[in-house]
């Protein structure tokens, strides 16, 4: 099982969950607001009310096949609108 973690803006967050839908992710968790500091910039809460928005925290847990289909659907958002995404192994407790 792999795990994909995705920090994405909350302004594309909708066209992030409408792609994992598409390409058949069993399930996902969002935590927002996600703020910190990346390469070039910090990411506050106080970015919320100046209408840059804030981060979202997008965690899938699925099987390979269907990480090879996110890959297709999520990397041209990525790309186009920016965030960062990272797999990794997974095992259940």
């Amino acid at each position: 099982m792999k795990r994909l973690d995705l920090i994405v803006s909350e302004r594309e967050l909708e066209l992030v969950i409408e792609a994992l839908d598409k390409a058949g992710a069993p399930g996902y968790s969002v935590i927002r607001p996600v703020t910190g500091r990346g390469p070039d910039t910090y990411v506050t809460e106080g970015m919320d009310f100046s209408g840059l928005g804030t981060n979202a925290h997008v965690i899938v847990f699925c099987e390979i096949e269907v990480l090879e289909k996110l890959r297709v659907s999520i990397n041209p958002l990525l790309n186009y609108y920016g965030g960062v995404a990272y797999v990794a192994e997974a095992s259940p407790l």
